[in-house]
């Protein structure tokens, strides 16, 4: 990736007008893209990246500027995740994790003791990643029953990244009265909880596990929020970042395939996704999931024989842009994806 197509990515919506953090953004992605194919292989990510993302104060991304962080807007966070994505995606997915501790750190309504942990995490001397069991639609995955000591949680995180990596978890469990508890744990081995790896067909370096618990204490001062469990309702902005990602390996392939029609895609493709509202998103990002995997194939094509090697860059970007159909699928972006990757929804099979 070039220092000019970075700039020309930034500049989109400003970023480029910050030429040390733009400078700095080009290096990460030169690292990023350098290292991908060991990443993918070794399943490890150095920590040269993220000491990277920490000196270019990429942990404090939406902060504000009086606190030491970036203060980017949406739109500029979204440019940025998607530089990187298109560089290599494992390390941009860990890092993104740790967006929700910032924005529970940066809520007044957190309590004191916890919002003073805002420095540490805006600086990335504390890492953090999410565990999102009361979050999930269906019966409650994760329970958090109220005692006199604290929470007490019990059942289960699925998907849970960047373990041994990240310092804390934000944690959401389902509480009494159709509530959602959410805390801040350490994301260490601790009694009451069980750690199961995942091997994972890409992105295997981001460390992702199950958690089990099992009657794990949550302390008091550990607490941060009772809100009201409100099924399939996300903001605007964790969708909208998450879709980056899509475009990301879009871009990666755009890049590789050279001068196409599939330019003129992406861009439209980010268009839509920058415009839609909530209830526009699920269509918006199943088009990005959609069009990264088409973009995926077109280069396997290009590459010939040798996309059949494993870790070649259109093989792992295959197995990346497959990973990503089903990464924060909430069900109305699956029914998009089913359909826009299937016959269509009223249409049956021949016999």
């Amino acid at each position: 990736m070039s220092e000019h197509d970075v700039h020309a990515a930034l500049d989109r919506h400003g970023v480029g007008s910050n030429g040390d953090l733009s400078a700095d953004v080009h290096r990460l992605a030169e690292l990023f893209e350098a290292t991908a194919s060991s990443v993918d292989q070794t399943g490890t990510i150095s920590n040269e990246q993220f000491e990277g993302l920490a000196n270019a104060g990429l942990y404090g991304t939406f902060a504000p500027t009086s606190l030491g962080g970036l203060e980017l807007n949406l739109d500029q966070m979204c440019e940025v995740i998607e530089v990187l994505a298109a560089a290599s995606l494992s390390p941009t997915f860990v890092w993104m994790q740790h967006f929700r501790l910032l924005a529970a750190l940066m809520d007044p309504s957190t309590p004191d003791d916890l919002r003073a942990l805002l420095p540490r995490a805006i600086s990335g001397d504390l890492k953090g990643g999410v565990a999102l069991g009361g979050l999930l639609p269906g019966p409650p995955r994760l329970r958090a029953v109220e005692s006199d000591e604290g929470w007490i949680l019990e059942g289960d995180a699925p998907w849970v990244s960047g373990w041994g990596i990240v310092d804390v978890l934000f944690v959401t469990a389902r509480g009494p009265d159709k509530t959602v508890i959410s805390a801040i744990l350490d994301a260490r081995d601790q009694p009451g909880l069980q750690v199961t790896h995942h091997q994972l067909s890409a992105l295997n370096a981001t460390a992702t596990v199950r958690l089990d618990f099992d009657g794990l204490l949550v302390n008091p001062d550990r607490f941060v929020s009772r809100q009201p469990y409100a099924p399939g309702r996300e903001g605007r902005e964790g969708l909208r970042a998450n879709g980056s990602l899509a475009l990301g390996v879009t871009r990666r392939c755009c890049a590789l395939l050279g001068p196409s029609p599939l330019d003129d895609e992406l861009i439209d493709s980010r268009s839509e996704l920058d415009s839609a509202d909530v209830a526009a998103m699920p269509l918006a990002r199943a088009r990005a999931n959609a069009l990264a995997l088409r973009a995926a194939h077109l280069l396997t094509v290009e590459r010939g024989s040798q996309a059949s090697l494993a870790g070649d860059v259109a093989e792992r970007t295959s197995r990346e842009a497959s990973l990503l159909l089903v990464f924060g699928s909430r069900p109305s972006i699956k029914t998009s994806l089913l359909e826009l990757l299937s016959l269509g929804p009223t249409t049956t099979a021949a016999p």
